[in-house]
C-alpha cells in the first residue's frame, strides 16, 4: 500500500466539529507563573481552533477559537496530528473576528 492510499480524503458529519488544540499539558498564570500539566485544579474549560466541521454546524467556522469542557472530548488521529473531536452541542463559547462584542470580554 503506497502512501498516497493512506492519504484519503474526510468529510465531518453532521454536528460535529474537529477541533486542534496547542496545549502541551503546562499553563502559565497570569504573572508568569508556570504551572505544571500535573498539577490538581478545578475542572476547567479549554479553548482550540476549529479545523473542520459538519454540514449541521451552525455556530462557528474552520478559524474559529471554541471553548470546550476536556471531559466531552474524544481524541483522534489523523495523519500523524493529533485532534479532538466534538459535537456542536459540547461547545460553550465561540470566539471570531466576525462575531459582534456582546460581552465585553476579549481573547
Amino acid at each position: 500500500m503506497s502512501d498516497l492510499d493512506d492519504k484519503l480524503p474526510i468529510k465531518m458529519l453532521n454536528d460535529r466539529v474537529l477541533v486542534s488544540t496547542s496545549d502541551d499539558g503546562e499553563r502559565k498564570s497570569s504573572g508568569g507563573i508556570l504551572i505544571p500539566a500535573t498539577a490538581e485544579m478545578a475542572k476547567r474549560l479549554v479553548w482550540a481552533t476549529v479545523v473542520a466541521q459538519g454540514q449541521n454546524v451552525r455556530s462557528c467556522e474552520v478559524g474559529d477559537k471554541v471553548l470546550f469542557s476536556p471531559d466531552d472530548r474524544y481524541e483522534v488521529e489523523v495523519q500523524g496530528d493529533d485532534y479532538i473531536m466534538l459535537r456542536e452541542r459540547e461547545l460553550h463559547a465561540v470566539a471570531a473576528e466576525r462575531i459582534e462584542a456582546s460581552t465585553g470580554l476579549y481573547l
